[in-house]
């Protein structure tokens, strides 16, 4: 009992330091994932003495915080945003993968001088973006829709990919000719796990009327980690099954949406908190210094060649200008994801594996600070920034179910053409009806001549047949404004 409540004071303790970081990150303009991972190196053997060198128990929980990031990513991501970049996106997340790893392989055999198996194996560990990285650092930028989406979507669907190479070439069997065809199943079987069990979420979900609003966060994720389950538990993708799953429960009228979105958001934060603190913990300075010069090596090949070679290659058919074809080479953010695809061939005994894993901590610190630090200048000089981060209105919903209606909350974003907006200008469909405005601290039944304000909360009271289309004709008004219909704006998407 007495280590329980050490570990448990300890544990919070380390918490509560991540979660300020993130004020002095932002301050700092860096990375937060940097400051945990000097959190994790400080009470580590370099630090307070902290011995901690289990790479099997690493790997199992580096690849449970995967799975939380990945469900936050996929709630969080907006189906209006990638969809204009759905092909790119597929295509970076597969096409890519295979070009960086033959790059990236070919060029260590050669510089480093690495029998080609080990070559590759760098290269697969390397191949794969970082979701979490990619999340937080894109949707802080004023990007168009496709380059976030195209960007989101590569990170979201290029760990499967690579995690199934990883574990190909750490297993010393034969590489046989039949491994394109187990590749493609084990994407696809995922890819149709996560997105029925997603739907499956979804109607359940819809239909429960469930005692506590707590509970449909809860629910929401439990079905993104059954996903995940029930994917590797065919030999298939997990880690794909739980993306789309989380994906199309994002993109689903739930109920309690912003509740679920504000949970995940807040899972996802631990698990990188947690994740980045553990990879801190695992790593050995002393090593770290010898694993400099091929880490920087690997880093520089990955950069400046095989990730700008892998994009232009991978979208010359959808003839992306040449500007938006240099942001997506530099913002391949690289995170947590290879190293704990590195701790695979390490629990696997691979001989050189830990230099692996030294290499890549040193590689992941060096371009976070690089790449990330950047990224919004390379945007601006590229004049591929806006200026006005773009945010969509946000539109939650509670099931009344007594009287077979539901209770829309709609917040009004800054920069949302809603802004200025007449109700009756609304033009909200029949079951619809605006019962109360929120502004200021205070709340008001509107009328028709009520002019909608940015900051204002909307309560909207629609019956289950209206919901939909109060909740598109909603979305066209804060994407065009009040001619939205004059100016082909749906709402859709």
């Amino acid at each position: 009992m007495h280590e329980l409540t050490i570990a448990l004071g300890i544990g919070a303790a380390v918490l509560l330091a991540a979660v300020l970081a993130v004020r002095v990150s932002v301050r700092l303009g860096l990375p937060s994932l940097l400051l945990y991972l000097g959190i994790g190196l400080l009470i580590g053997e370099a630090g307070l003495g902290i011995q901690f060198a289990d790479a099997e128990l690493t790997q199992s929980l580096g690849l449970a915080a995967l799975v939380l990031i990945l469900t936050e990513g996929g709630l969080t991501t907006r189906w209006s945003e990638v969809k204009p970049a759905l092909l790119p996106g597929i295509v970076l997340s597969t096409v890519a993968v295979v070009i960086t790893i033959g790059v990236t392989g070919a060029a260590l055999h050669w510089t480093l001088g690495f029998d080609w198996r080990y070559a590759l194996l760098w290269g697969a560990v390397l191949a794969s973006t970082d979701a979490a990285a990619v999340f937080s650092v894109l949707r802080s930028l004023s990007v168009s829709r496709r380059l976030v989406g195209s960007l989101e979507l590569e990170s979201g669907l290029n760990d499967a990919p690579s995690y199934i190479a990883v574990v190909v070439l750490a297993s010393g069997d034969e590489i046989h000719w039949t491994l394109p065809l187990t590749a493609a199943y084990e994407l696809v079987a995922g890819a149709a796990i996560g997105l029925v069990l997603g739907w499956l979420g979804t109607h359940a979900l819809r239909r429960a009327a469930l005692p506590s609003t707590g509970l449909y966060p809860l629910a929401t994720v439990a079905v993104c980690v059954l996903a995940f389950a029930c994917g590797q538990g065919v030999h298939a993708s997990g880690l794909l099954a739980t993306y789309l799953a989380a994906l199309v429960l994002g993109n689903s009228r739930l109920p309690h949406r912003a509740d679920t979105v504000s949970f995940a958001e807040g899972l996802g934060w631990l698990a990188q908190i947690g994740l980045f603190v553990l990879l801190g913990l695992f790593a050995s300075p002393s090593r770290l210094l010898d694993a400099l010069v091929p880490g920087l090596v690997a880093g520089a090949v990955l950069t400046l060649v095989a990730r700008p070679l892998s994009v232009v290659l991978s979208v010359l058919p959808f003839r992306i200008p040449w500007r938006e074809q240099v942001f997506l080479s530099w913002a391949g953010l690289r995170g947590a994801v290879p190293i704990v695809l590195a701790m695979i061939p390490l629990s696997e005994g691979v001989p050189g594996a830990q230099r692996l894993v030294d290499a890549v901590f040193v590689l992941v610190i060096v371009l976070t600070l690089v790449q990330g630090a950047t990224l919004g200048a390379l945007a601006r000089v590229l004049g591929l920034s806006s200026g006005v981060q773009a945010k969509e209105v946000e539109v939650d919903a509670a099931t009344l179910d007594e009287l077979d209606a539901e209770l829309l909350q709609i917040s009004i974003p800054k920069g949302s053409k809603l802004h200025g907006v007449y109700l009756s200008e609304l033009r909200l469909p029949p079951g619809a009806t605006v019962s109360l405005v929120a502004r200021a601290g205070g709340g008001f039944t509107p009328v028709a001549t009520t002019r909608l304000q940015e900051g204002d909360q909307v309560l909207i009271v629609a019956t289950q047949q209206a919901r939909a289309a109060t909740e598109t004709r909603i979305r066209a008004v804060d994407r065009a404004g009040r001619y939205a219909r004059w100016k082909g704006e749906s709402g859709e998407g």
